[in-house]
């Protein structure tokens, strides 16, 4: 019996998923677009890798399940999560194994980056920029689309370049009209995109990366991080060697089983994951505000076949803490919130 553990990584651009051996040896994996539809990408993962799975081996089994990323609560109720951990966390142990001495973490995706601080193997720091857009990866796809420039050919065109211009890029208003002007000047397209590299790279060193020690090993994963034009800015401003893990697009889904896995075996217990079954589910969500106390709480139902299974948003916990099914629907009338955890906005 083929035991396996599956981590997801659910962002705003990506969903990631990755499914490992009891060895953490990757046995597949699936990079899909989110669409604005966590449920919907999480379903459409979930049944090609069990296709796939149900193609290759005679029996297997779901040893355990994590997720991790931006919407990891949502990703973990509709799964039946054993582990649901932070993308700082998840990164890490997964960079750790396959470089055991790395030093920083570079991390920039589709909406969002972040630097993670390693000594000894040990997270001992680490930042997020979810601000600004500028220097992410749907920025990225923005300007080579208005360049006309294929987002696969961006990183080959930008090592083409000879003078390349420099680019603002403390905001991604100031980066883009930036661009516009060096192009009505007559600056070269592979200039221009180079530049645009070199800004980007310089933008995240000054901000995600302010104050912090950089110690090598250098290593850089996330989407962005397939774009060759990227990874030579970093190696110019940092003087060094950076290294892109072989499956750096999906670090955080493996951190992400790597945890699961080592939940479920520490704690004894089976896994809590639902099934592949939760592709053919209907999910729909529903928002309320609350208007029991001042705080105004804009509170949401996670719903699975016409059932709630979760809800969240309430700051004092009054939904959250005190799920009370009638039908299995949410009946507000018979829940009073936790005192402990009544906190008003001011």
């Amino acid at each position: 019996m083929k035991k396996l553990s599956i981590g997801i990584d659910v962002g705003s651009v990506s969903t990631d998923i990755a499914v490992l051996d009891i060895d953490e040896n990757l046995i597949t994996s699936r990079y899909l677009r989110t669409q604005g539809n966590p449920i919907l990408a999480i379903k459409k993962g979930l049944s090609s890798i069990e296709k796939e799975l149900k193609e290759r081996f005679k029996e297997f089994e779901i040893f355990s399940v994590g997720t991790t990323g931006s919407a990891r609560y949502l990703a973990g109720v509709v799964v039946g999560a054993d582990v649901i951990k932070n993308e700082i966390s998840a990164h890490a142990i997964a960079t750790i194994k396959e470089i055991p001495d790395v030093g920083t973490i570079f991390e920039i995706g589709g909406q969002d980056s972040k630097i993670i601080i390693v000594r000894d193997g040990i997270v001992v720091d680490f930042a997020m920029n979810t601000v600004c857009a500028a220097g992410t990866g749907s920025f990225l796809d923005h300007q080579a689309e208005r360049l006309g420039v294929d987002i696969k050919e961006f990183g080959r065109l930008a090592l083409l370049s000879k003078n390349p211009v420099r680019i603002a890029g403390r905001c991604t208003v100031f980066a883009e009209s930036d661009m516009i002007h060096k192009a009505q000047m007559g600056a070269k397209r592979e200039d221009i995109i180079r530049g645009l590299c070199e800004s980007l790279v310089r933008n995240y060193l000054n901000n995600v990366a302010r104050g912090k020690e950089l110690h090598p090993k250098f290593v850089f994963q996330g989407g962005v991080s397939e774009n060759i034009g990227i990874v030579k800015a970093f190696e110019d401003a940092l003087h060094d060697k950076i290294i892109v893990p072989k499956h750096n697009k999906i670090m955080g889904a493996i951190g992400a089983a790597m945890f699961s896995k080592e939940f479920v075996m520490h704690k004894g217990t089976k896994t809590k994951f639902k099934g592949f079954d939760i592709s053919k589910k209907t999910y729909d969500t529903k928002v309320f505000y609350c208007d029991k106390c001042p705080n105004n709480c804009e509170v949401y139902e996670i719903i699975e076949e016409n059932k709630v299974i979760a809800i969240w948003g309430d700051i004092c916990g009054r939904y959250s803490g005190k799920l009370v099914l009638s039908g299995g629907k949410l009946d507000r009338d018979k829940i009073e919130p936790s005192p402990k955890k009544l906190l008003l906005k001011k």
